[in-house]
């Protein structure tokens, strides 16, 4: 219990950082969309609440009998976005369903780690013995990989390559971490390497110019590269204690886009300095740490993968994100977990929480 409780605090305080950055960039701009953006925010948040406790009360091992169900909504509402999805900045990737858009590249993440976490413990739920090194390249590689393909490829094609990159890094992660001979995962890797020219031939025009830019901000510095560029002057001129809250310039005055979505930790860190940008890195370490400890103390296969996964999902876009903010890594469109506006995001996320709880809770039965 102290368990469930400790991760819900840490969760509150990382949506809360995200309400008020989220205010702050937003406040200024005229209309009744920018006005209520931080409220909407609280909305989700209060509903990702009422989402964790329902799945820190319900026995993960229902995901089990669910997991093909789960795959199979996940391609329904892939495909649903390529006939009736909503079109915004270029790019078609939500679902406008009962007044709320819903964004099924998030759903597709935990779907695919359900999915894993129940393909390589092979077994029934009740069998924690797992011969997963006796997999041959067939079964241990390929089948789960054309299980992925279909919707990762579904989801580059929105076009969203940040969380279609995401998702094979999930796969590519949970099979090492299943025991899958270790040689399977380098080919894969060395396959993936000798497609870098099909790929770069295969992106659009503005993905190629954020490769370009990532490596020299300054060829495009009013075009690709200026949202590069503005992060990183937001976040720099934080300094070590910020600006203070409302009181930042690059969000305020707009030079920064998307400063309350995929760009909110350089909004973060410019009003809240070095000292707010470490505090927000150590309760994602602390979230994170959670749930690898709830996965090392499971004896289940299916919930200790299941943990991991969820764990690992955390990491990466947390890891991707932030670099992306400080041009470390190419501009993906990743939103940062609980922080970044977005209901999908949000509710996902609590959804996933509330699933390693239960974990934690159930895990004596074994």
């Amino acid at each position: 219990m102290r368990t469930m409780w400790r991760i819900l605090l840490i969760a509150l305080l990382i949506c809360a950082f995200g309400v008020i950055s989220i205010y702050s960039s937003t406040y200024s701009k005229e209309g009744d969309f920018w006005q209520t953006l931080f409220l909407r925010q609280i909305l989700w948040v209060a509903m990702g609440v009422a989402v964790f406790f329902m799945m820190a009360r319900t026995n993960y091992r229902r995901l089990w009998d669910w997991t093909y169900v789960i795959y199979g909504a996940v391609l329904f509402l892939l495909l649903l976005v390529v006939i009736m999805g909503i079109v915004r900045l270029g790019a078609q990737r939500w679902l406008r369903l009962a007044g709320f858009n819903l964004q099924p590249a998030e759903v597709a993440k935990l779907g695919i780690i359900i999915f894993l976490a129940k393909y390589f413990s092979k077994k029934s739920i009740y069998d924690v013995s797992l011969p997963t090194r006796s997999f041959g390249i067939f079964r241990g590689l390929i089948v789960p990989l054309m299980f992925v393909t279909v919707p990762a490829a579904l989801i580059v094609d929105q076009p969203d390559l940040g969380s279609g990159a995401l998702v094979f890094a999930i796969f590519l992660t949970m099979i090492y971490l299943s025991n899958v001979k270790f040689r399977f995962i380098l080919i894969v890797l060395l396959v993936l390497l000798a497609c870098v020219p099909v790929g770069w031939s295969m992106l659009r025009d503005y993905q190629k110019d954020r490769v370009m830019v990532f490596l020299n901000p300054n060829t495009d510095p009013l075009g690709a590269g200026y949202t590069a560029i503005q992060s990183k002057i937001a976040i720099g001129s934080g300094g070590l204690l910020g600006k203070g809250w409302l009181s930042g310039t690059q969000s305020q005055l707009r030079f920064l886009p998307e400063s309350h979505t995929d760009f909110i930790f350089a909004t973060f860190t410019e009003e809240w300095g070095f000292l707010g940008g470490a505090a927000l890195l150590l309760l994602y370490y602390l979230l994170i740490k959670e749930g690898i400890a709830i996965a090392e103390k499971t004896a289940d296969q299916f919930g200790r993968l299941l943990a991991l996964g969820i764990s690992l999902m955390l990491t990466l876009q947390v890891s991707v994100n932030i670099a992306m903010n400080m041009g470390l890594v190419p501009i993906v469109g990743l939103p940062l977990p609980l922080m970044s506006y977005g209901g999908s995001s949000v509710m996902i996320t609590f959804i996933a929480l509330g699933i390693v709880v239960n974990i934690n809770r159930t895990r004596a039965v074994f």
